[in-house]
C-alpha cells in the first residue's frame, strides 16, 4: 500500500508540474501551436531518458524511485516519455521497421482516435 501512496504522490506532483510549465509555456509563447504540451512532452522525454540511465542501466538511484518517477511522476507529466523510451528500445535492439512503425502508428492512432472520440461524443451530446 505504500508503494501505491509513493506512486501517487509522484503522479500528483507530475500533474500539478505539467499544468504550470504548460501554462507558463502556452502565456509566453501564444499562437496556433501547443508550445506548452510539445515543451512538455520534450522535456519529459528527455527526463525519462536520463531517469532510465540513472535508474536501470547504473544503479545509482535505488530501484523505489522508478516507480515514483517513471511511472508516477513522469507518467501524470507525459506519457510521451515512455512512448520515446519504447521507440528508442526498438531502435536499440535493431528494430528499425518495428520503431517507425511503431512511431507512426502511436502518432497517427492516437491522433485518430482523439478525433473519432471527439467526434462521437460531439455526435451524441
Amino acid at each position: 500500500m505504500k508503494y501505491l501512496l509513493f506512486i501517487a504522490l509522484g503522479g500528483a506532483s507530475g500533474a500539478v508540474a505539467r499544468y504550470l510549465l504548460s501554462s507558463w509555456a502556452h502565456r509566453l509563447w501564444e499562437g496556433q501551436l501547443p508550445v506548452g504540451t510539445l515543451l512538455v512532452n520534450v522535456l519529459g522525454s528527455f527526463s525519462i531518458g536520463i531517469i532510465y540511465v540513472l535508474l536501470v542501466e547504473k544503479q545509482l538511484i535505488h530501484q523505489d524511485w522508478r516507480s515514483v518517477l517513471m511511472v508516477g511522476f513522469l507518467g501524470a507529466f507525459t506519457t510521451f516519455s515512455t512512448f520515446s523510451l519504447e521507440a528508442i528500445g526498438l531502435l536499440e535492439a535493431g528494430h528499425l521497421a518495428y520503431a517507425i512503425g511503431y512511431m507512426l502508428l502511436s502518432t497517427v492512432l492516437c491522433v485518430a482516435m482523439a478525433g473519432a472520440a471527439m467526434q462521437l461524443t460531439r455526435a451524441l451530446l
